[in-house]
């Protein structure tokens, strides 16, 4: 058959399967009687009631309303039966052929014409477009009937990508939007019953689970909602950027006067970690600068103050938390404190360690990557190496003020 439509539940899906299959019945049997479900000209010279267009002897008049309304962005099956009207209204916005609509499908003129049936939304730079997430339907319902409407006439106007941020007190919505059908079926060369004198072509409802896949798809989702997306266009890639696919973290390597280097123990720590002394790290926040979260983890962990002197390294590896990449970002520190006051609730214990003995624990001599950043944390103290200081810089690429990491024209000094 030539497409299919989306229904929610078994259920419905279920009676929609018998009326279907008595409707064939009926069908056949009205062939062997002489006459088809919906008569038209054909029918009467023998023709099926069920044709093609390019094979219908009808002339074009007795077709054009039909042509009309397959031109519409989501166009009619035909006469629906009517136990599959009211299933069919609230998955797809089929409204049963009331308010002006060609069989039963929204057109673009009734989408003009009831501009409230289309969720608010704006237009982005890129074509897309960003659905408002403080302005969506009241109620389920309505979300239901809004959506593949909303999407129909965004594509008559040629958008392509579309945003849907749903609040958590939306979240009932989720269902609705991943179900939401994309793959109409093509009625182009069917004609519809729109009149008595055109062809009709009732077509079976194809209605295993195949039928729902293509509705939007997780994009990432926050604390407070979770954002959805949509490809409109069949014929071309999608072009929506993915989801964020770094996570960021950083470390303070603090040194003091006296070549003591601040260490702390985790409470919760991987099996080779157990026991060892090691830098404070953790994650920096969001809009958050790679230096200011290197100076707020010292502070949270171990109590102490510091300013931020260079970007020493930094790591780059795959496949971390959540399949999602990592950057670590070494930060050399100067203390402005040192009494030291540790978060119980994340870290053992935390004190200030000898440099030379900093590094002959195994756990860094050990590691390769340890070591390395240990080496080039001492080279960088007996200035034999220079590492990337701040600066603020404003670029029109995106308009706003930045950072920007390079090497300064002479190296500094820890004193």
């Amino acid at each position: 058959m030539e497409g299919s439509l989306v229904v929610v539940d078994s259920s419905a899906a279920a009676s929609l399967r018998a009326t279907a299959a008595a409707a064939g019945r009926r069908r056949a049997a009205g062939r062997r009687s002489g006459s088809g479900i919906l008569s038209c000209a054909c029918s009467s010279r023998g023709t099926p009631a069920c044709v093609p267009l390019d094979t219908c002897r009808c002339t074009y008049s007795d077709h054009e309303p039909a042509t009309r309304a397959t031109r519409a962005p989501f166009s009619s099956f035909g006469r629906m039966p009517r136990a599959a009207n009211s299933v069919v209204a609230r998955v797809n916005g089929w409204d049963g052929g009331n308010n002006g609509s060609h069989g039963g499908w929204t057109t673009a003129a009734a989408l003009e014409e009831d501009s409230s049936s289309v969720l608010e939304a704006r237009e982005d730079e890129y074509g897309g477009m960003v659905v408002d997430a403080d302005r969506l339907p009241s109620d389920a319902a309505a979300f239901a009937r809004s959506l593949p409407v909303s999407l129909s006439y965004w594509k008559s106007l040629g958008k392509k990508g579309v945003w849907l941020k749903l609040p958590l007190d939306r979240s009932e919505y989720i269902p609705l939007a991943v179900k939401v059908t994309k793959h109409l079926p093509d009625v182009s060369q069917y004609s519809v019953a729109g009149s008595s004198s055109c062809c009709v072509n009732v077509m079976l409802l194809q209605l295993d689970d195949t039928s729902v896949q293509e509705g939007f798809r997780y994009h990432h989702a926050e604390e407070s909602y979770l954002m959805l997306t949509y490809w409109i266009p069949d014929d071309e890639p999608c072009l929506l950027p993915a989801n964020a696919s770094h996570q960021v973290g950083v470390g303070g390597f603090v040194i003091n006067d006296k070549m003591e280097v601040l260490v702390v123990q985790e409470k919760y720590a991987a099996s080779s970690l157990v026991g060892a002394w090691k830098l404070p790290t953790g994650f920096i926040h969001a809009a958050e600068e790679i230096f200011t979260g290197a100076v707020r983890e010292v502070k949270e962990e171990a109590g102490i103050d510091t300013e931020f002197v260079e970007l020493i390294a930094f790591r780059h590896a795959h496949n971390v938390a959540f399949q999602k990449s990592d950057l670590f970002f070494i930060c050399m520190l100067r203390p402005l404190s040192s009494d030291i006051n540790i978060d119980e609730t994340e870290i053992q214990a935390a004190k200030w360690m000898a440099l030379a003995e900093f590094m002959e624990q195994p756990f860094v001599q050990e590691d390769h990557m340890f070591r390395k950043i240990s080496d080039i944390c001492v080279r960088r103290i007996r200035r034999r190496y220079c590492g990337l200081t701040a600066h603020h810089v404003v670029s029109k690429f995106d308009g706003g003020t930045s950072t920007l990491y390079y090497e300064p024209e002479s190296s500094g000094d820890l004193n």
